[in-house]
């Protein structure tokens, strides 16, 4: 079943877009202790590639309302629709981001509760997407699981898939893709659970 799962997460984040935004809006920005982390490695402005932007909010408006331009990339078109309604200004591309090639490089790479949707063959081939993404000394955050396995949440009442490599095989690809682990937390309290990694390209 979890393969299943994992095949249909694009369809059901497509179906179920308007219960996440829905959900989404009801939180605050838990996230902005670590956005602002993920700043203090990026150029004033500098510019952001949000890979899942999901709606844009809350995460990509935080960064934009700080000045930083965004290119939002969603796999759901009415995820994206939503995000070109709330910032026209800014650019947003439906994509899947396994096979982004847009040829250009950013300085900060964010992957925040989107890349952890991924197999772990998908996973492990997104690091040289991320390299080829990332400008000098960018900075590249995404939130995993803690250790190795699958899980299964949910969405709108349907099954979500989740999957995560081990620490030590995340820690080994971000390496060998030239970042360097600079900040790294274990479902961090404080920012709901989340399992998150902060690495600067070196």
């Amino acid at each position: 079943m979890a393969s299943e799962d994992a095949a249909g997460i694009i369809d059901l984040y497509q179906r179920k877009a308007l219960d996440w935004i829905e959900s989404r809006a009801r939180t605050r920005l838990i996230e902005k202790p670590w956005l602002d982390r993920f700043r203090t490695l990026l150029p004033p402005a500098a510019p952001i590639l949000d890979l899942g932007c999901g709606s844009a909010a809350p995460l990509a408006a935080y960064l934009i309302e700080l000045g930083h331009s965004v290119v939002g990339i969603d796999s759901s078109p009415v995820m994206i629709d939503v995000c070109r309604g709330r910032f026209p200004d800014q650019e947003w591309i439906v994509a899947d981001m396994r096979r982004l090639a847009l040829q250009r490089k950013f300085s900060g790479i964010l992957a925040w509760d989107s890349f952890f949707h991924l197999r772990h063959d998908d996973q492990r081939r997104m690091f040289p997407v991320f390299r080829e993404h990332a400008a000098s000394q960018a900075a590249l955050m995404f939130t995993s699981g803690p250790a190795h396995g699958e899980a299964i949440g949910s969405l709108g009442g349907e099954p979500l898939y989740h999957a995560s490599l081990d620490p030590a095989e995340y820690r080994s690809l971000l390496d060998r893709n030239g970042f360097h682990v600079v900040s790294h937390a274990v479902e961090d309290p404080d920012c709901g659970g989340h399992t998150i990694w902060l690495a600067q390209l070196i």
